[in-house]
């Protein structure tokens, strides 16, 4: 079989399954595992290489606002690598090539590939894409073991009795912000934590600052949407000229932890239980508290 993955989470979990070698093209974004990174990639990124917060969330919605997709779709490539299957998404027009853009690529291929649509919204959501997964590329038994591995460690994140439970606010971006939707809530949950101005299983929305100011969390994780860990402190130091967010208790009490969002919240793939094991460090190690 020839696989193209579209999609960085779907990447991750054709190589946890053991279905790496199935795969032939994947995005300029599929960068775990390591192999991955050595693959053909068959889109590019619309949007500015470099920029604030803001100045990406204005470049994102003139372009929504005119029709225009954020990525590119290398059409020929796609045809020269003749996949079998092509694995997408419809989620989010901002995470990952369109939908209807592959499609018509699609059309176009004598190999008629079959093109499945990724869509999860929870944990659990994510466990029967593995699944699914493993039963498109005839890996169902690897499926099987990753998905026992995965809940063996819910499992025993579930287990552990916390003192307390902090209410968590989670930033999927800073300008402006923008709570946490879909699977996020659900690991803060597993974590120990209480989501505040959470979106379980559906999009993240724009918040104002004054409903963040009236939320009052204990504890704030930041993890803007494609930021890497040193993008995303550069993003909270550029939260210091809002008066609304120093004012937060949890920034005034130095319990504002940065997370490496392109890899472990903004992802739905098997690295999400390491999302919910982190975010648990986070809020109950001894320095956090």
């Amino acid at each position: 079989m020839r696989i193209v993955s579209l999609l960085p989470s779907a990447t991750e979990i054709l190589f946890a399954v053991g279905a790496g070698p199935d795969v032939v093209g994947v995005t300029h974004e599929c960068d775990y595992p390591a192999e991955a990174r050595a693959l053909p990639q068959l889109t590019s990124s619309a949007l500015p290489h470099a920029g604030s917060p803001a100045e990406i969330d204005r470049h994102v919605r003139r372009s929504l606002h005119a029709g225009s997709s954020l990525y590119h779709l290398d059409a020929d490539l796609l045809e020269r690598l003749a996949p079998d299957l092509i694995v997408t998404q419809e989620l989010c027009k901002v995470c990952a090539v369109s939908y209807d853009i592959v499609d018509r690529a699609a059309k176009r291929l004598r190999s008629d590939p079959r093109i499945i649509s990724l869509e999860p919204s929870s944990l659990e959501d994510v466990f029967a894409t593995v699944l699914t997964l493993g039963d498109l590329t005839g890996r169902r038994a690897n499926a099987d073991s990753v998905v026992r591995e995965l809940r063996a460690r819910v499992d025993a994140l579930r287990s552990v009795r916390h003192s307390s439970r902090p209410r968590v606010l989670v930033l999927e971006w800073t300008d402006p912000p923008m709570s946490a939707g879909h699977w996020t809530p659900g690991l803060v949950e597993l974590a120990g934590g209480e989501p505040v101005l959470g979106n379980p299983g559906v999009n993240s929305r724009v918040l104002a600052w004054n409903e963040i100011a009236q939320s009052d969390p204990d504890d704030i994780i930041v993890g803007p949407c494609g930021f890497g860990i040193e993008q995303t402190r550069t993003a909270i130091a550029g939260l210091k000229r809002i008066a609304e967010w120093q004012a937060l208790r949890a920034v005034r009490e130095g319990r504002v932890h940065a997370i490496d969002g392109n890899a472990y919240l903004n992802r739905p793939g098997p690295r999400l239980v390491d999302t919910a094991e982190l975010i648990s460090e986070a809020l109950h190690s001894t320095a956090a508290r």
